[in-house]
């Protein structure tokens, strides 16, 4: 039996990615533990436990002990991602006002044919289609009632029509799942929750989304894409947490499970479970919102965080210690209205499949990817596709016997076999030759999208620190990071399991919004009571979830535009709150600065008029921050770390030349190593070029300059 007056006290967070499953255990010792497994999908919740497994045995504990000793998990889930992205849903049908039953189809109009395309698509608009909607054109009905702009009922709601409908759905369609999005229904909700109780009645165990509950916000299309991708996904997504919950049970955890969503909060598992969509992309996220507390604690406020893991590599901006969120949320290609950490994407990871187009003899860096099983061919488990990872091993990288501490012996001979086959000898290249090109492919791919969203939105790289994440971005971050010209390249401690440690950096947060419009000389009054019934909404809200008062923090935002525009912009409220009139003026100033940085300077037009259209409430309930230990500086010499050396790929001289092996583990703060050299982490590999110097700082992160 466990003393529970003596015992350390964790907080554990897990994150589920598609290739790995990443945890972090922070004990109330002060101690970082981490653990890392393979995700294995479609019982995702089996890789959790192996993750969990993986950080416990190290500490000297089984998993049971250490969940008992457990005080709170907190999850970050691809769950919805993947019931999206593999249309593994809910059959799902939707009623919509009458008249409106096309608006799915519809989408945005011809927008809607390449929207969430990639840009080689794109270059061919006439040969692209719509995305079949998640909802089938039979299954939609439309429903006789009508509210006008001002939410005036204009024809009351014909309950029979809907009961029909209801069972027509139920009983002729075999839907387990209904969405429900009304016209205007985000000014008058009441037809919407009349239609929750009749379904309730006559078909109970269907799982409903009211587009006035998950998207009170107007546009008819993206307010009614919410609900379907919500109510799609709601169903997969209750139970898979549900059925976490009760593992985590039987295992000793007896404590909350919060849940990590897009916009950077953490929500109790059971109101996420009924807020599917809000996980859609919170694993990147999560790594944001740990990019964003490690650059605090090593002041800087200026950040790319670029994480690449298995199957995609992800890029996120931080702005002054301020986060970028996305314009218009996409899954797949389906708009939601739902705040998301802006995160932009590519198909390339440690999995991403290299092949040979057969028609230009190119060869390309995924988008498919091999996920954790098969996997890359290197791994043993069945893989027979070249992948990123294989070309990793190939260039000398990874080693053999060090891979995630040892615990898979890679099988080189079996990659260089059937990467010459299917790679060199087609391209007519040596396994070097061919190798080293992909490395400068893949690595092109990521200087390209980070200057897309740096550079073509007029910021210099030169300005940022990037920090490097996830298990394969460490042996191309080094060199695309000089190709930047970036000031620093930070690999951080927790560099693998980054989405997991971020989960750890976040708050519990509720979103609340009113869409109302007024005049941009509204009055601080106008303004005050409008957020005055959501600030009362949220502090029940977080007190029913054991927040105490001084815990809470409320974020005032106004989306506002010039008269006449169809789109806004989302102003955080920088005033002291509740607003006077010098807080309004601050709030308009605010909003034509951040205008000019979205759209170039010189596009704020105040004479054209000013309309504010939404009012949004962000209630945070502040979570204690984890202390990461800080250990004093030694001597500069690394060499009680140094392994030995191997023949390695060096960028700077564009050859395989003789590099240095360190082992991480034996690294102490202030030692100093120079390039060409690998680092070979339990949990992830660094590679550095010549003219590159990484230095251990005290928080053990890895910091990499280059030479002048």
């Amino acid at each position: 039996m466990l003393d529970d007056t003596k015992a350390v006290r964790y907080l554990v967070a897990t994150d589920v990615g598609g290739t790995c499953t990443d945890t972090i255990v922070f004990g109330s010792d002060g101690v970082i533990h981490i653990g890392k497994a393979l995700s294995t999908p479609p019982d995702f919740a089996d890789g959790v436990m192996n993750s969990i497994a993986t950080a416990a045995k190290p500490m000297g504990l089984t998993l049971e002990q250490l969940l008992a000793q457990t005080h709170l998990f907190i999850h970050g889930s691809t769950v919805v991602d993947n019931a999206v992205l593999t249309r593994d849903g809910s059959k799902t049908g939707l009623l919509i006002t009458e008249g409106f039953e096309d608006t799915l189809h519809v989408t945005r109009g011809a927008y809607g044919r390449w929207a969430g395309l990639t840009e080689e698509k794109i270059k061919h608009p006439v040969k692209t289609e719509r995305a079949d909607p998640l909802v089938s054109r039979d299954a939609v009905v439309g429903i006789r009632e009508r509210v006008d702009s001002s939410g005036d009922v204009v024809l009351p709601l014909d309950e029979a029509a809907v009961e029909a409908g209801i069972r027509s759905l139920v009983q002729e369609k075999g839907v387990e799942a209904i969405a429900v999005a009304l016209l205007w229904s985000f000014l008058h909700p009441e037809h919407e929750t009349r239609i929750r109780e009749i379904a309730e009645r006559v078909a109970p165990g269907t799982y409903v989304t009211l587009s006035s509950d998950i998207a009170p916000v107007p546009g008819e299309y993206e307010r009614s894409s919410t609900a379907v991708i919500n109510a799609y996904s709601g169903k997969i997504a209750h139970a898979y947490l549900t059925d976490l919950q009760t593992l985590l049970g039987s295992k000793g955890y007896n404590g909350q499970i919060m849940v990590m969503q897009g916009y950077g909060g953490l929500l109790p598992a059971s109101e996420a479970a009924n807020r599917a969509v809000g996980l859609v992309e919170s694993g990147p996220a999560a790594g944001v919102i740990g990019a964003r507390f490690l650059g605090d604690l090593m002041g800087d406020g200026d950040v790319i965080a670029a994480d690449m893991g298995g199957t995609t590599f992800k890029v996120g901006v931080i702005q002054n210690g301020q986060l970028e969120y996305a314009r218009e949320p996409m899954v797949d290609r389906f708009h939601y209205v739902a705040p998301k950490i802006e995160v932009v994407s590519i198909g390339a990871g440690g999995g991403s499949i290299i092949s040979v187009d057969p028609a230009t003899r190119l060869p390309m860096v995924g988008p498919q990817s091999a996920g954790s099983r098969p996997g890359p061919i290197c791994y043993g488990l069945g893989g027979e596709e070249p992948t990123l990872t294989d070309v990793m091993l190939l260039i000398g990288y990874m080693d053999p016997g060090q891979f995630l501490s040892g615990s898979i012996t890679l099988d080189g001979e079996k990659a260089e076999r059937l990467f010459r086959q299917k790679v060199a000898d087609p391209l007519r290249m040596s396994i070097d030759e061919a190798a080293i090109g992909i490395y400068r492919i893949a690595s092109a791919q990521i200087t390209d999208l980070i200057r897309e969203i740096t550079v073509e939105r007029g910021l210099d790289p030169r300005d940022f620190v990037l920090h490097s994440f996830g298990g394969t971005c460490g042996m191309l971050a080094a060199a695309f990071g000089e190709e930047l010209s970036v000031r620093k390249v930070v690999i951080p401690y927790t560099a693998s399991v980054n989405c997991a440690f971020g989960l750890v950096s976040a708050d519990i947060a509720h979103e609340y919004t009113v869409t109302q419009t007024l005049a941009g000389n509204a009055t601080a009054a106008e303004i005050n009571t409008i957020f005055a019934p959501m600030e009362e909404r949220a502090f029940a809200q977080l007190t029913s979830e054991g927040v105490r008062k001084d815990r809470v923090q409320l974020d005032w935002a106004v989306d506002l535009r010039y008269s006449r525009q169809v789109h806004q912009v989302t102003t955080p409220v920088s005033a002291q709150t509740p607003l006077d009139d010098a807080g309004v003026a601050r709030l308009i100033n605010d909003f034509e600065a951040l205008y000019e940085r979205k759209f170039g300077k010189g596009s704020a037009f105040r004479e054209a008029g000013i309309e504010m259209t939404q009012f949004r409430l962000t209630a945070r309930g502040l979570m204690p921050r984890p202390t990461l230990p800080r250990e004093e500086e030694g001597p500069a010499d690394p060499s009680k770390a140094l392994m030995g050396e191997r023949r390695i790929f060096d960028a700077t001289s564009g050859r395989m030349t003789t590099g240095r092996i360190y082992r991480f583990t034996e690294l102490k703060p202030g030692n100093e190593l120079f390039g060409p050299a690998v680092i070979h982490t339990p949990i992830t590999t660094i590679a550095l070029h010549k003219g590159h110097k990484a230095r251990m700082d005290c928080w053990r992160n890895i910091v990499v300059t280059y030479e002048a």
